[in-house]
């Protein structure tokens, strides 16, 4: 089997036709020799500093500084003296490890505070919130253990891998992002059929920037009494009027039936949650294989509860970053680059030619910007984007510094939609 390295994603080497585990392998490992020959290696880049608006990388055996729109420390959080503080606090009191699962003795208190500090944020009851490793075991390990070979699990396209990979394990349809006459076409179809059906969608989603139609999504899944699933791990502390998400302003909060985020954005940390009801919950704590067969969070997790009190105590990180959110939005829009419909920090610029994308990366990290070259199967092969995110941490001058980049790449390339 040929493929053609100048159209290939990594997508096209998961499983070649005849092809062995070392195969498939050596294959894979020509194109990524062929993308670093290009200069397109904007992945597994070496940082040596910690992440903020700018990142020292070091390429080549050189480092250098970057102004960096890779992070999704939306507030800066993980720089935050007080957050820090609270982290090596918790080591030193505790140590640098959990040494066991929650099940057989890796249940600390601090893990009950945390638990506390995410159910009194949401406004739920502690008993409702259960902890992950990471994010990503939060969605996937969820879903695996809820939903069966009787159940379905309905998805807008958008929604994250560890949604997708969560779902192995029962019947599954997607419907088309925000499209909400399509769900009520599943929802019909499925409402004798299955067991379980649960609607899962995402608060603020990765690739777009944009929020769920999460009022009228909640209405139908009432209607048809399914259950609703909300990922909002990209809105906790940028959307809502007090930072509490994209639930937050439609008043749903308390209604959906499971909300599903991660600490390693906002609250600058490492680990996942999911909230449910309370016997959901408990069930989630002795049947969901990777919360019991994992270890918990560190002791380094205590900076979790600082974060969290931050989103109230300095409410100006919030307003920092929708300045620079709008700022920048403006800026590549007077420029006359496609942005899409994000609403968030979550700012694509759309190129849809995915070499070009590529040379457009390459020239970005040349001028000193990092960014990610998104591509198939992130997003469809004609909508390959620069992705950015932009955070409370960057200043103007960081800002103006990209945006003359694509201006002086608009020039050369003519990237230009409007």
């Amino acid at each position: 089997m040929s493929i053609n390295f100048e159209t290939a994603t990594f997508k096209d080497f998961e499983n070649i036709s005849d092809y062995d585990i070392a195969q498939r392998a050596n294959y894979f490992y020509e194109f990524l020799d062929h993308m670093k020959s290009k200069g397109h290696m904007n992945y597994r880049l070496k940082n040596t500093s910690g992440t903020n608006a700018t990142l020292n990388i070091n390429i080549a055996n050189q480092n250098n500084e970057y102004v960096s729109f890779v992070s999704s420390d939306y507030l800066g959080f993980t720089q935050h003296p007080k957050v820090k503080q609270a982290a090596i606090e918790g080591i030193e009191k505790y140590g640098t490890g959990t040494g066991a699962s929650p099940l057989i003795g890796g249940y600390f208190d601090y893990h009950s505070d945390i638990e506390k500090k995410i159910a009194g944020f949401f406004g739920r009851n502690e008993e409702e919130v259960v902890l992950f490793t990471t994010g990503y075991a939060a969605n996937s390990a969820t879903l695996q253990i809820l939903m069966q070979k009787e159940d379905i699990a309905i998805l807008d396209m958008g929604v994250h891998a560890s949604v997708h990979e969560g779902c192995a394990f029962t019947n599954k349809k997607t419907f088309p992002h925000n499209n909400l006459e399509a769900l009520e076409h599943i929802l019909k179809v499925c409402e004798n059929t299955y067991r379980t059906k649960l609607v899962i969608v995402d608060g603020v989603y990765s690739q777009e920037g944009d929020t769920s139609r999460a009022s009228e999504i909640y209405a139908l899944v009432k209607k048809y009494n399914a259950y609703m699933m909300v990922d909002d791990a990209h809105g906790v502390g940028v959307m809502g009027k007090t930072g509490r998400g994209a639930l937050e302003d439609d008043h749903l909060l308390d209604k959906v039936d499971f909300i599903t985020g991660t600490s390693s954005k906002t609250f600058g940390n490492l680990g996942g949650y999911v909230i449910a009801n309370k016997k959901i919950a408990s069930f989630l704590k002795f049947q969901s294989r990777q919360h019991i067969f994992s270890v918990t969070p560190p002791p380094s997790s205590f900076g979790i509860l600082k974060a969290i009190d931050l989103i109230d105590e300095e409410p100006f990180w919030k307003d920092r970053l929708w300045d620079n959110i709008n700022y920048f939005k403006k800026g590549l829009n007077d420029l006359g680059l496609d942005t899409g419909i994000t609403c968030s920090a979550i700012i694509p610029v759309k190129i849809g030619d995915q070499n070009k994308m590529w040379d457009i990366g390459r020239i970005l990290l040349e001028e000193g910007v990092y960014t990610n070259p998104i591509m198939y199967p992130a997003v469809a092969r004609k909508d390959a984007r620069i992705r950015m995110t932009v955070t409370a941490r960057h200043k103007r001058e960081h800002l103006d510094k990209t945006l003359n980049v694509f201006d002086d790449i608009n020039k050369k390339l003519h990237i230009a939609k409007k």
